[in-house]
């Protein structure tokens, strides 16, 4: 069961988390301020648990350290049930940290709207365009952006932008990247204040990324406005980068067992994750936001080093042990952290991609330290499915660039490439090897029909992903390609 489903009621008797229950529950687990003294002042696309346990903490703090009222309008990109099970809990919900000497749980109040972004298409556009408003944040991951591989720019061919792009009306916009070009087209055209747009997805210069397909999406739109746009956006529109951080593991049904506990309500959308989280800030806003730092966000000139660190040590090494750990048989990360070889996986990588890194981020040493600790939490039971799904758009964000960097060899880069591209095997039940799921999965698993051996294999499957540079390296592609027996009988081999 996902966190956007609900479960089921429980009986009659059960009393739901609301505004209406929260006096029941323990003082020291209610919201940090008032939900109702919280007007919408920021709109947040991704309806889904990061969010829910990251963001969404750091400005409710923010609002209660600061004495400043901030709302979310958290907007769900399609219908999704998340949207009727918060409007059924007054938009409250818990985060339960998963500590290792045991759980806390409270209840957050920041979000105060939850929408469904076609159906409730005009109170998001009045939202957009409303001068109290002044940033929009996103949680949309990699393919939300639609980009083209290799290049960043907006896939006009994808089928959801072009359709987007045919769309008579904004109610019929299907795509978070369509939907904030409308919005800021509405926002210009009502002479509202500047605003910033503030991705906190897992990408190398999201900010940039964003900003990338949102001007795309203008530039190919057919509005007879859209240049007006496009120079209203240069002065009054930033789109500053972001670093975000936090293990936030798929919700269980025993997760909602636990918050009911905790809370004495139910809870139909907790949340959990680590108790660790970081937000990292390019500190380039154009009008008002939370005084995050207060609950210790971190506002920078450049977040490059922070992000580049996080995206290839973090993340790289997240789907390094996703991949390796599933030709092994595991299932969470603390499984694999657990074998006599994970936190060798994990500090060696580091130390492989370490050197690639830039100066004035976090030393690689103590970073991989901190890794260990956190993955290995007997609390968490972060999936390696989740992890590895969607690895066509998440692999070469995390070792693509570090590969290319490297100025001595990446037998661990290799080894991690090498368990992602046996992954690639079609299952018997046509789905992929491990149970990830990728929008690329029927062009990855024909790289392995009619292949003139493995090396051809990884070839093609690199040339799938748009590295057509690493494809012609036949170097790499020989030592993964050589990689692949012992994965795929299951031997884990440094």
């Amino acid at each position: 069961m996902s966190d956007l489903t609900p479960p089921p009621t429980g009986g009659i008797d059960s009393a739901l988390l609301g505004r209406a229950s929260l006096g029941g529950i323990a003082p020291g687990l209610r919201p940090a301020v008032d939900p109702s003294e919280l007007p919408p002042r920021i709109v947040h696309f991704g309806l889904g648990a990061f969010h829910r346990a990251h963001q969404a903490v750091y400005t409710e703090h923010a609002s209660a350290r600061s004495g400043e009222p901030w709302g979310i309008a958290a907007v769900a990109p399609r219908s999704a049930p998340v949207v009727a099970a918060m409007r059924a809990q007054d938009c409250l919900y818990s985060v339960t940290e998963r500590r290792p000497d045991g759980p806390a749980t409270r209840v957050v109040g920041s979000v105060t709207e939850a929408l469904a972004m076609r159906p409730d298409a005009e109170r998001v556009d009045a939202l957009l365009a409303s001068p109290e408003v002044t940033v929009v944040t996103t949680t949309i991951t990699e393919k939300g952006h639609h980009r083209r591989p290799g290049t960043g720019e907006l896939d006009t061919r994808a089928p959801e932008i072009a359709a987007d792009l045919a769309a008579r009306e904004t109610g019929d916009l299907g795509t978070v990247v369509g939907r904030i070009a409308a919005g800021l087209a509405a926002r210009m055209r009502s002479g509202s204040a500047p605003i910033t747009v503030v991705s906190c997805d897992n990408m190398a210069a999201n900010g940039a990324a964003l900003a990338t397909v949102v001007r795309g999406f203008l530039e190919a739109s057919p509005w007879p406005d859209r240049r007006d746009v496009l120079d209203w956006m240069a002065a009054s529109v930033a789109f500053p980068s972001t670093v975000v951080d936090r293990i936030v593991p798929a919700t269980t049904d025993a997760d909602r067992q636990a918050a009911r506990t905790a809370l004495g309500v139910r809870d139909a959308v907790p949340v959990t994750g680590e108790p660790y989280r970081q937000w990292v800030l390019e500190d380039s806003f154009a009008g008002p936001r939370p005084a995050w730092e207060l609950d210790g966000a971190l506002f920078v000139p450049d977040v490059v080093p922070y992000q580049l660190t996080k995206l290839r040590l973090l993340n790289g090494a997240h789907s390094a042990l996703a991949y390796l750990g599933a030709a092994a048989g595991h299932a969470t990360v603390a499984d694999v952290l657990a074998t006599d070889w994970g936190e060798r996986l994990v500090r060696n990588l580091c130390t492989e991609v370490g050197p690639t890194l830039p100066a004035g981020g976090p030393d690689p040493a103590a970073y991989a330290g901190d890794l260990v600790e956190r993955f290995r939490n007997p609390a968490m039971r972060h999936l390696l499915r989740q992890i590895g799904s969607d690895g066509s758009l998440k692999i070469p964000e995390r070792w693509f660039d570090a590969l290319r960097a490297a100025r001595t060899p990446t037998p661990v880069l290799e080894l991690a490439l090498a368990a992602w591209a046996n992954s690639t095997r079609p299952a018997e039940d046509g789905g992929q090897l491990f149970g990830t799921t990728d929008p690329a999965a029927a062009a990855l698993a024909d790289c392995w029909q009619g292949a003139a051996g493995l090396h051809d294999t990884v070839r093609r499957l690199l040339q799938v992903l748009g590295a057509t540079d690493l494809a012609g390296d036949d170097t790499l592609v020989s030592g993964v390609s050589a990689r692949l027996p012992a994965l795929r009988a299951g031997h884990i081999e440094f």
